[in-house]
């Protein structure tokens, strides 16, 4: 249990640290990283639901016994966005700079799992 605790508090904290700053970066990314955002209810709606995921991490981080059954959308949630950039590199859509976080995702989403299936065996007493 504690393995799922730690994990969740550093996923949560570095999605806090990596998310926030994009809520005053969106025309910086327009003029660093042409074309500008053409629809921004996308990209603020991609920033808040992240940051409401970084709470939902919190909150398992909290009681990750009893809130186990959410780790698998949290696994489905780095998973999914791992494999987006992922996708999108070999579509030659991403600068391989942008597929590093790709790789924390999937890294934090092996972590998600692994911390999942550990939480089984404290919650049968193993």
């Amino acid at each position: 249990m504690k393995f799922a605790r730690i994990v969740f508090w550093i996923a949560a904290i570095w999605g806090v640290l990596v998310l926030t700053p994009l809520y005053f970066m969106f025309d910086l990314i327009g003029r660093n990283d042409p074309p500008p955002i053409t629809h921004p209810g996308f990209y603020y709606g991609f920033v808040s639901v992240g940051l409401a995921f970084q709470v939902a991490f919190i909150v398992i981080a909290r009681d990750p016994l009893r809130l186990r059954p959410m780790m698998i959308p949290s696994v489905l949630e780095k998973f999914g966005y791992g494999a987006t950039l992922l996708v999108l590199y070999l579509q030659n859509r991403l600068h391989p700079q942008d597929l590093a976080l790709g790789g924390i995702d999937l890294l934090f989403g092996v972590l998600f799992l692994a911390a999942f299936f550990k939480t089984a065996n404290s919650k049968t007493g193993n």
